[in-house]
């Protein structure tokens, strides 16, 4: 999981690319959930607050644009 300072200091296009891979991360992890393979179920919540960061981080960078 990148470091918040690393992910502010990405641009727009690829907070935007990176918060689409944590949503198809956060959607396979839910199905190993489902079936009982996922090992380690507190990655659930990291991938949650991943998505999280990265959606507050993209709204701060198009609001500063404006």
């Amino acid at each position: 999981m990148a470091k918040i300072t690393e992910l502010r200091a990405m641009k727009i296009d690829d907070m935007k690319k990176e918060l689409e891979k944590a949503h198809d991360e956060l959607l396979r992890a839910r199905f190993k959930l489902a079936t009982k393979q996922l090992v380690n179920h507190r990655e659930i919540l990291h991938l949650k607050r991943k998505i999280a960061q990265l959606a507050t981080l993209i709204r701060e960078k198009e609001m500063e644009t404006r």
